[in-house]
């Protein structure tokens, strides 16, 4: 006789729904919904701790996430962002490009070398990188709109993630490298890592070229934009 299916932990996917829709805090949600969906599952709440606490120690990266975070968000409430804005306010000759672009050259060398989790998007880019090109945004014309602060939050996270994904594929023990070569070999073709390697490093160059000159143009946009608000809120000023 078959036994009957307990749908009641499914309320979980709905509880991650209804947070997202709500936009609320995204870690008290996940972590808030697994509770949820293990308690309708009959677990109680030490068998919840012990499963999470299993999960933490048998994943380094896992929780290596869970320290980086609370550090983190203890250096910001101290005034992090803050002292990041100051700091790249007293660099005059820093612009948003030459930023964005050092960041970029760096990521990417980084990531050649397998240093891949050396920074990111919770470590580097919210805390220390997207505060600071708001900062460089704004030199040459004042304050810029709330709506180009979020698109250079933007594009200070694509920065990112184009140093990273186009740069680990030069190193050698990265696990696309190993795949590529797994694949191959399954058709016969004998590939050594050293030779992937090498072949992903024109990608790498054109890829730097390429969201660089992206860098460039935003630059120039952000710059016609910013000073087109000054000159028609001066206009009605006068008026």
């Amino acid at each position: 006789m078959n036994e009957a299916i307990n749908y009641w932990p499914l309320v979980g996917v709905a509880w991650v729904v209804v947070g997202f829709v709500l936009r609320a805090n995204p870690v008290i949600v996940v972590v808030s919904a697994g509770l949820v969906s293990g308690l309708l599952a009959g677990k109680s709440m030490g068998e919840l701790l012990a499963l999470l606490g299993e999960s933490f120690a048998s994943n380094r990266a896992l929780l290596m996430f869970a320290m980086t975070l609370p550090t983190i968000g203890l250096l910001e409430r101290a005034g992090l962002r803050e002292h990041a804005l100051r700091w790249i306010e007293r660099w005059r000759g820093l612009t948003l490009t030459r930023l964005l672009a050092g960041y970029l050259a760096a990521r990417q060398g980084l990531s050649m070398i397998g240093l891949i989790d050396i920074a990111g998007h919770a470590q580097t880019v919210r805390p220390l990188l997207a505060p600071m090109a708001e900062s460089a945004a704004s030199k040459p014309n004042g304050p810029t709109s709330r709506e180009d602060t979020q698109k250079v939050y933007a594009l200070a996270a694509a920065t990112d993630n184009v140093g990273r994904f186009f740069g680990e594929d030069v190193f050698l023990a990265f696990g696309a490298v190993l795949l590529i070569q797994g694949f191959y070999a399954e058709h016969g073709i004998h590939l050594e890592p050293l030779q992937i390697a090498l072949w992903a490093i024109p990608t790498a160059i054109a890829a730097f070229v390429i969201h660089a000159i992206r860098i460039v143009f935003f630059q120039r946009g952000l710059d016609r934009r910013t000073a087109a608000a000054q000159t028609t809120a001066g206009s009605d000023a006068v008026d």
